[in-house]
Formats: structure tokens, C-alpha cells, sequence
């Protein structure tokens, strides 16, 4: 742009007369998607950004306009300054939001779209600068007397100085990224081995995935729990905080699980951290939406813990509770208007939850899967009064997960008048989410909306690592539930064993006869069952009492059976099986079988197919790229001595030894890229 454009295009910027025509979203995935959908609503045309592995991506399809700009990996696309204000120039974008990731925090973005003369829809570049550096956002917020948790906030040269900080601090310690976010470049250490080996892995992921390997160590507060204050600031000093999130369900330091307001909060709490928040926000002139994030112990004592410059991953639960679009809002502050609200408009009404959808294999510890969407039927959004189901993805069947972006495809959101009833719409909601193709977390989500804890609010950011100290193995479902499913899936069967002996064309006495006693047999238990059916449905009755009524309008070959059991709502994945089905609901994955009770007989005496036995191998968890390889052949491991490790969608995994054993053969070295089980050692 000559400088006549751009004096004038800061002009309009400044006085905010005119809405921008033209914005260009400067991210990928489901945030994208989510700024071209408020755009739109507003009349302003967008501008996509693709790299080749997003060409066909659903952001691309949505906005009025794509520009390529480079390779897969991120550090030659999305987050190269240059390639992005060549997209911005080409297509005469006004302004741009950066979503959050690539360069939402970047100063150095700020001040291009600054000298181009276009509008930034983040705070200004002062603000980013003190706040998007969490060394300097704590001393910040220490001189604006926001409390603050005990720490180091110098730089850190090597492992050997970080291993002394730790000491002198106390263990456990935070080891974190300055740039970082999202849990990347973040340990805790609770010994020297742990402080040296979390220094040097979060360097590498920091500088691999934000360009800045500065590193800084604060004391972990036990027993904590993650709430966020949610401001909003406009350029003409007013602002307000527009109450919390919780966010305590974390693994590997990334959110989960998220819900507003906080079950453990009280008024007067609530108000103290959110006027803390707006004086920190208005010691560094903020403007936009913004994030402030506390850690709170078991009394409320609560702790800055950073700041995050941009608009924050679990946004919408704000939304639901306020009514306020937040996306609206940083674009309306961009361009030069006053709030419209004061702190006596922010109310809270009502409750809402959100689960983030990874596309991470629970059952292998939660590491990442890549692959294509086979099948990706969100369930249906809703928005009524007293329920709303709203789900913020960025992707589409067919449509391929790759290795080199964050793994969360979908952010599913509910909301309700009471949390308890949020949190009963988030179950059936979840049961409805169809995803094939990958490993996912959908069953993990479901099995903690039914967990006693998150039910009753008594909640720590060490949820996970406490209440599944093993992994993540399925959920074991209780006698009740059981039995609901059971009945289910014997009428769900007979249904298919009537289809399936009709012969196309004859009448229905030429049908042969479907039996009306079976079996069905699940997680070890078994009910022989008598079915009474009429038009409407089916009773179950249970041998030795009891009885269940069905009534559905599944068929055969449907993935998804919407049943009404006993009056009540039961959503099942279905699959088939040889007699029975595959069927997955609250986190359970169960082999149904239904079989006459001859049939039953004679399946007791089978024996078990006993899986193959690698306890003596090393296998590739999650596809990715070999690292480095911590041992040599004919060396002997103990248990929890670090072999290897594996970077997969930005993140390092150090893969350690199960027992102590010796190696007896090494199969691949640093460099080398791995498919999910590709042997990498074997021991004797």
C-alpha cells in the first residue's frame, strides 16, 4: 500500500464511521469457522488463509475469499509474517483476527498490519508485548497488585541453572514457556530429573512452536483449580469483566473440559478476580477481549497466572451465559466503537459446559491419531430457551486430520438453566456425536460427565491424573444401565432377525418365526429376556423379575439408535456384530450379544481369543517423527528410564521404560517417521 492508502485506512480505523468491508482470518480450523460466521451475520466479507494441506479444509469453503500461502507445516505458512501481509495486500483486507495459536500474540504481526495500515482485531501491540510475555505480565501484574504465585521470572540459560531455581523455589514447579499457551512448552517437575528433562523439552517445543525458547519457573500450587476471568475493553477506557470460566479439566496442562460459571465460586470472590482483572487489563491500556487466568486454591486464595491477549478456545460458554458475541465485540473495539455495556449488564444466566473434541486415542493415554473422518455426524444444534447444543468445528466428513496442527476438531457446547441440566444435555449430546475414521476422546468426555466428581463440583486441575491413575480404559457401566441397554439391544435384534428372514415380495405368513426368548450378554453379564412386541414397541420382561419398555424407530444398518426406555432418552452407537452389536454410549464400549438361548448355551463353552503379546516390545503409540533414542542395544533399562522420544502435532512425548528389562534390538533412529504400532525396540 502507497502511504496515502494506509493514512487513510488508519483515519477510518481511528474514528470508526464505517464498518470494515473486508477481514481476513489469519488462523485455520474451527476458530476460522467461527469468525466467518459472526462476519457474516455483521455483512463483512472474509478472507481465508490456506497451506496445501488445508486446501480443501471447511474455513477455505466458508469464506468469501482463500489464499494459499504455503507448505503443511506451520512455520512455513501460518505463521509467516511476510506470506500473510502479501495475502492481506492482494486481497485488500481491512482488518484481520488472528483467532488464537499461529501469531495472535505476535508483536511482531502487530506492528506489519500497523505500518499496512490495517486493523488489528486483538489489543494493541504494547498490550500484546506485556501480556503475551508471561515473564513480564507477572511483573506487571505484581506493580498493579494482582496476586501473583511465587516464582522466577529472570531467563534461564541451560537445565543445570533451572535444576537450582527449582531448589531454591521448592518442588514442585511450574517449568514454563514465556510464549507459550495451549500446554505447550509446560512441565511440572517434582525432582531434579524431572526439572532437567522438563527444562530442555519445553525449550524445544517452545521454540518449534512459538520461534521463542525463553523459559520461567513458578511454584505449582496443589490442589488447584484453573478459573479465567473473560474481560472486554474497548479504546476508550472502559471496561468489564464478564465473569469466570472453570477450566480444571486439564491433561498434559490443556484444557478439557470447560464450564461458566464456576461451581466453586462465590460472589464475592467472583467480583474480587474480575476487578483484578480489569485493572491489570487497563495497566497496560488494553483493548479487545481478553483473558486473565487464575490459579485458586482449596480456601480461594486465587493467583495470576497469566494474561492471554486473544480471544480464548473456550469463548462460547461465555457467550451462553452472557449473551454477548465476543467475536462481535473485538471486531466493533477494532474498529473504534465505545462499549455498549457496562459491569450492571453482566449478568449470569443460567449454566453451560464445553468438551473438546481431540482427535487423541483415550485408550493410549491420550496421545494424538491422525487420519481421515470416515464418518462426522455432530449431533444436531439446538437453540431454544431452555436448552442450546451448539458445536464449533472446523472440520467435515471426508475430510483429513493432519499430523501438523493442534489435534481438536470440535468444540461441543451446551447450556441449560441449571447445571445439572447442561450437564444432561452435554451427555446425550455426546452419545449422539458419530466420529469414525480416528481416535477420539468422545468416550473419555462422556465417562467424566457421569463422574461423581465433576458432578458435585469437587474439582482440581489433577482430575485426570487422580481418577484415572492408570489411563483411560472405558467405563464400567452400572447394573441399571446395563439392563436399559440390554433390553435395547434385544429388541433393537429381534427387529433385524425379522427383517432379515422376510422374503422380498410374500406376505407375512410366509415369514419364518422369530423367536421371542433370548439372551443378551454384556460386560460379563447376561439376561435371558422374553419380548412381548406390539405396533408401538417392545416390553422386555427379565427372567427373575423386571422389565423394560422400548419403543424407537431405529432400523437395521442405522449408526444411530434414538430409543425411548421406560419414557426416558437412551442414544446408542451401533454397530454389527455376528449376533449382536458393537454399542458405545457414556463412555462404554460394549460387545452386545443376543442369541437364543440354545445358542447361548453352546457360546459359554467357547474359549476366549487371547490378544498377541508384545511385553516385551517398545510400540510407536501415535504416528510421528522419532526425536532421538535414549539408549543402545545390550543396555538395561529400569522402570521409567526415558527411551525415546516422539514428536507428533507439536508436542514431544517421551516414551519410558514399562520395567526394568535390556534392549535386545533398536529398530528406528532420530528422523524417522512411525505409524501407530510400528515397532521401535525389542527387549530380551
Amino acid at each position: 500500500l502507497c502511504h496515502a492508502c494506509r493514512a487513510h485506512r488508519q483515519a477510518k480505523n481511528r474514528k470508526g464511521r464505517d464498518m470494515f468491508k473486508k477481514i481476513l482470518i489469519a488462523n485455520r480450523g474451527e476458530i476460522a469457522c467461527r469468525v466467518i460466521k459472526t462476519a457474516r451475520r455483521m455483512g463483512i466479507k472474509t478472507v481465508a488463509i490456506y497451506s496445501d494441506a488445508d486446501r480443501n479444509a471447511l474455513h477455505v469453503e466458508m469464506a468469501d475469499e482463500a489464499v494459499r500461502i504455503g507448505p503443511p507445516p506451520a512455520n512455513q505458512s501460518y505463521i509467516v509474517i511476510d506470506k500473510v501481509m502479501a495475502a492481506i495486500n492482494e486481497t485488500g483486507a481491512e482488518a484481520v483476527h488472528p483467532g488464537y495459536g499461529f501469531l495472535s500474540e505476535n508483536p511482531k504481526f502487530a506492528d506489519a498490519l500497523q505500518k499496512a495500515g490495517v486493523a488489528f482485531i486483538r489489543p494493541p501491540k504494547g498490550s500484546i508485548e506485556a501480556m503475551g510475555d508471561k515473564i513480564t505480565s507477572k511483573k506487571i501484574a505484581q506493580e498493579a497488585e494482582v496476586s501473583t504465585v511465587p516464582g522466577y521470572m529472570g531467563l534461564i540459560e541451560d537445565a543445570d541453572e533451572a535444576v537450582k531455581i527449582s531448589r531454591q523455589i521448592g518442588y514442585p514447579v511450574m517449568i514454563k514457556a514465556s510464549a507459550g499457551g495451549g500446554g505447550k512448552g509446560m512441565r511440572i517437575a517434582w525432582n531434579d530429573d524431572e526439572a532437567r528433562q522438563g527444562f530442555q523439552s519445553s525449550r524445544n517445543e517452545a521454540a518449534s512452536s512459538f520461534g521463542d525458547d525463553r523459559i520461567f519457573i513458578e511454584k505449582f500450587v496443589t490442589q488447584p483449580r484453573h478459573i479465567e476471568i473473560q474481560v472486554l475493553c474497548d479504546t476508550h477506557g472502559n471496561g468489564v469483566y464478564l465473569n469466570e470460566r472453570e477450566c480444571s479439566i486439564q491433561r498434559r496442562n490443556q484444557k478439557v473440559v470447560e464450564e461458566a460459571p464456576s461451581p466453586f465460586l462465590d460472589p464475592a470472590t467472583r467480583k474480587a478476580m474480575g476487578e483484578q482483572a480489569v485493572a491489570l487489563a487497563r495497566a497496560v491500556d488494553y483493548a479487545s477481549a481478553g483473558t486473565v487466568e487464575f490459579i485458586v486454591d482449596a480456601d480461594k486464595n486465587f493467583y495470576f497466572l497469566e494474561m492471554n491477549t486473544r480471544l480464548q478456545v473456550e469463548h462460547p460458554v461465555t457467550e451462553l451465559i452472557t449473551g454477548v458475541d465476543l467475536v462481535e465485540q473485538m471486531i466493533r473495539v477494532a474498529n473504534g466503537e465505545k462499549l455498549s455495556l457496562t459491569q450492571d449488564d453482566i449478568g449470569i444466566h443460567g449454566w453451560a459446559i464445553e468438551n473438546r473434541l481431540y482427535a487423541e486415542d483415550p485408550y493410549r493415554g491420550f496421545l494424538p491419531s491422525i487420519g481421515r473422518l470416515s464418518r462426522y455426524r455432530p449431533p444436531e444444534e439446538i437453540a431454544t430457551d431452555g436448552h442450546v447444543v451448539r458445536n464449533d468445528t472446523g472440520v467435515f466428513e471426508g475430510g483429513e486430520i493432519s499430523m501438523y496442527y493442534d489435534p481438536m476438531i470440535a468444540k461441543l457446547c451446551t447450556w441449560g438453566p441449571t447445571r445439572d441440566e447442561a450437564i444432561e444435555h452435554m451427555r446425550v449430546a455426546l452419545d449422539s456425536f458419530e466420529v469414525e475414521g480416528i481416535g477420539h476422546n468422545l468416550p473419555f468426555l462422556s465417562a467424566v460427565m457421569d463422574h461423581p466428581k465433576f458432578i458435585s463440583g469437587d474439582i482440581t486441575t489433577a482430575f485426570i491424573e487422580e481418577q484415572y491413575p492408570d489411563g483411560f480404559n472405558g467405563v464400567d457401566l452400572h447394573e441399571d444401565a446395563l439392563r436399559r441397554i440390554a433390553a435395547a439391544a434385544a429388541a433393537m435384534y429381534r427387529v433385524g432377525e425379522i427383517r432379515r428372514t422376510r422374503v422380498s415380495g410374500r406376505m407375512d405368513n410366509h415369514e419364518r418365526h422369530v423367536g421371542d426368548d433370548w439372551v443378551v450378554t454384556l460386560q460379563g453379564h447376561s439376561y435371558p429376556v422374553r419380548i412381548s412386541a406390539d405396533r408401538k414397541g417392545a416390553t422386555v420382561h427379565f427372567d427373575g423379575g423386571g422389565e423394560h419398555r422400548v419403543e424407537s424407530d431405529w432400523t437395521p444398518g442405522k449408526p444411530l439408535a434414538l430409543l425411548d426406555v421406560d419414557g426416558k432418552p437412551l442414544v446408542l452407537k451401533v454397530g454389527k456384530l455376528p449376533n449382536g452389536f458393537r454399542i458405545r454410549t457414556r463412555g462404554a464400549d460394549l460387545k452386545v450379544h443376543v442369541r437364543t438361548p440354545r445358542q447361548a448355551e453352546l457360546a459359554a463353552l467357547m474359549p476366549e481369543k487371547l490378544p498377541p503379546d508384545t511385553s516385551k516390545m517398545l510400540l510407536c503409540p501415535m504416528p510421528g517423527l522419532i526425536v532421538k533414542v535414549d539408549v543402545e542395544v545390550g543396555q538395561t533399562v529400569q522402570e521409567g528410564q526415558a527411551l525415546c522420544t516422539v514428536e507428533a502435532m507439536k508436542m514431544e512425548n517421551i516414551l519410558r521404560a514399562e520395567r526394568k528389562s535390556v534392549v535386545a534390538k533398536i529398530n528406528a533412529g532420530a528422523g524417522d517417521s512411525l505409524a501407530v504400532d510400528d515397532v521401535i525396540m525389542e527387549f530380551e
